[in-house]
């Protein structure tokens, strides 16, 4: 509640901000990827199962390469376990399940509103069975303190299986593997219940709710952002004609609310609502190299010696043998050269060659991470979230209030150069 996101309610409410809280919010500990979200007062489990009208699932780690057992536990298991404390809820009258459109993995074309099917794999491949992939992860986890394993080992291990066991059932990441297994079990287990799920595309800053520009955390496109920004990226992979979908989160805020409104105690049939813009309003990577540029141009980060970060034009090699030759030959045989110099000379050109390694440790780790997203070919069809907005201005899903989550709004120059570029630098610049 110290955030800045809640600045304009303490200003409304005024001194009565802490009293106004505590009526409208009760704040539960729990544990998603618990049985029964790990509420042990059996007490309070059971007011909260005879008081509960509606459900909104978020919780997620959304890390790309979390670690399997994390990731397993909390975007997959927890879905299940939300499910099934969901259905002892007696005034329960919609479940929104938050997921990510990229679930679809690396697919092209048009990306429909469609579900995931329990144990089918992206690329063919057979046996997925979710139970399995627990008891892989617990056979796992025993093989490595058998072995002594420290925390750290543990770590990087439980990562590597995430990712291993993502791209052998053709998913790019761990995190996108266990958020479509979490789908899988929405169909599954959700019964009779009315459940909808919302898979948002790339979330960024607000648009105009609370106020433009409130972010937080880092996330997909926001670490080219800060990296460049920083003076931290000479260079990058990417399809510069490619269509990246983004949408601010005060959009997929009011997608939600009003999936929550239009289907309260109705009947829903694998209903989904993906949450973006490459159809109704695209922008390519080429828009936003030119946004980027443009910004810390004019206003570059100040770091926290107090010197302006001056930036120049990001090289963009848009194939990965031109991306290997250009690291190769702008940044590995020199510093091949500098370290040998570096011995010659007693360890005098150590600093620099830290700072080499490390801006290409930043490149490379960033380019693992984004690469399937972007070259990604893909579109996402949202004639189910088009519906619900013509729903809405019809007056066929009563509002109290105005909601808007249309991208067609955005003017994408304004929206970056003076809402989310500023909003990145603010929030999440360090």
């Amino acid at each position: 509640m110290r955030k800045d996101l809640f600045r304009l309610l303490k200003e409304n409410v005024g001194a009565k901000f802490n009293a106004f809280v505590s009526e409208k919010l009760t704040l539960v500990p729990g544990d998603i990827s618990q049985e029964d979200l790990n509420l042990k007062d059996p007490i309070l489990r059971e007011e909260i199962y005879n008081q509960i009208h509606c459900i909104v699932n978020f919780a997620a780690t959304t890390n790309f390469d979390e670690r399997y057992d994390v990731a397993l536990g909390i975007n997959t298991f927890g879905v299940k376990h939300v499910l099934n404390f969901a259905k002892s809820c007696i005034k329960l009258k919609v479940l929104v399940h938050v997921s990510t459109a990229y679930v679809c993995g690396e697919r092209g074309g048009l990306i429909v509103e469609d579900p995931c099917q329990l144990g089918v794999s992206l690329n063919g491949v057979p046996g997925l069975d979710i139970g399995m992939e627990k008891r892989v992860v617990e056979d796992k986890m025993n093989q490595l303190h058998e072995e002594g394993a420290t925390e750290e080992d543990v770590k990087m291990a439980m990562k590597d299986l995430g990712m291993k066991r993502a791209t052998l059932y053709g998913w790019p990441n761990t995190y996108v593997f266990t958020k479509a297994m979490g789908e899988m079990l929405v169909e599954t287990l959700k019964k009779n219940m009315s459940v909808i799920i919302v898979r948002p595309t790339m979330i960024t800053s607000t648009y105009k709710e609370p106020f433009p520009g409130w972010v937080e955390g880092v996330r997909t496109i926001d670490s080219v952002i800060v990296a460049y920004g920083k003076g931290k990226l000479p260079c990058f992979l990417l399809d510069i004609n490619a269509i990246f979908d983004v949408i601010p989160a005060d959009m997929v805020v009011n997608a939600i609310i009003t999936t929550l409104v239009a289907h309260a105690n109705q009947p829903c049939d694998n209903i989904i609502y993906q949450v973006g813009s490459s159809i109704a309003n695209p922008i390519r990577y080429h828009n936003l190299k030119d946004y980027i540029y443009r910004y810390f141009k004019a206003k570059p980060w100040v770091n926290k010696e107090g010197n302006p970060v001056m930036v120049g034009k990001v090289t963009v090699l848009d194939t990965m043998t031109s991306f290997q030759r250009y690291m190769f030959i702008r940044y590995l045989l020199p510093l091949k050269g500098l370290e040998l110099a570096n011995v010659a000379f007693c360890q005098y050109f150590q600093g620099m060659c830290l700072d080499i390694r490390r801006k290409i440790h930043i490149v490379m780790q960033l380019v693992d991470l984004y690469k399937p997203y972007v070259f990604f070919k893909g579109v996402f069809d949202n004639m189910n979230t088009e519906k619900l907005q013509t729903a809405v201005r019809q007056g066929e899903v009563e509002m109290e209030y105005s909601v808007y989550f249309d991208p067609k709004m955005i003017d994408w120059e304004d929206y970056f150069m003076n809402i989310h570029i500023p909003g990145i630098v603010k929030y999440v610049f360090k």
